[in-house]
């Protein structure tokens, strides 16, 4: 499948009512073309990062009663699951298409995570563009633009702490750009790598 872009039907899926519709049109729509990015992008991150990444789409298998609000594919260096680990994202919400590069509240070592990143703090937040935005929670759309030192120390101390930071884009423009967003992908990507090897390398 050749990736042509999202379109307002993808946005409008989160509109449906109830878990098996929602899921259905999640899984004819979406899914597909998360599976595309899947393909596209482990090549990139797996050069950017020197490190072997496969690519996982969310199945929302554990979701009995609530739809789920967004879906995305995420890429990590475990073959089994991306959760534990730290990882890179590209999802949707109704209201817009996300990239992250990622730690969220099942990552293990985040404390020593949280402490390579304090200590290197002025450096790699000089090199992130100012554009790049931030979420503490993945599980809801809200989004922070200013890096608050604070982050740190919940993702040190506190267990269920999150740190995500990369690009959002609106459903609008998403949609306008088409198979152009590939390009704002890949800058993403390049721009975030300098963190995953952080983290994980301390390099």
């Amino acid at each position: 499948m050749t990736f042509a872009g999202f379109t307002q039907k993808d946005f409008d899926v989160f509109t449906i009512d109830g878990l098996e519709p929602r899921m259905a049109a999640i899984i004819s729509s979406i899914r597909p073309k998360l599976e595309t990015l899947g393909g596209e992008f482990t090549p990139l991150l797996s050069s950017l990062t020197g490190d072997d990444m496969f690519a996982h789409v969310a199945k929302h298998a554990r979701r009995k009663v609530h739809p789920p609000k967004d879906t995305w594919v995420a890429f990590s260096t475990n073959k089994r699951g991306y959760k534990k680990h730290p990882h890179f994202q590209i999802g949707l919400w109704g209201t817009h298409l996300f990239i992250w590069f990622a730690l969220i509240n099942e990552a293990v070592d985040k404390p020593i995570f949280a402490e390579r990143l304090k200590a290197r703090q002025g450096e790699w937040l000089g090199q992130l563009p100012a554009s790049f935005v931030w979420s503490i929670d993945h599980t809801k759309p809200d989004i922070i633009h200013t890096f608050n030192p604070e982050m740190l120390e919940h993702l040190a101390h506190v267990k269920k702490a999150e740190m995500l930071c990369g690009v959002t884009i609106n459903s609008a423009q998403a949609i306008e750009k088409g198979a152009a967003i590939l390009e704002d992908i890949k800058t993403t990507f390049t721009k975030l790598a300098p963190l995953y090897d952080l983290v994980l390398k301390n390099t």
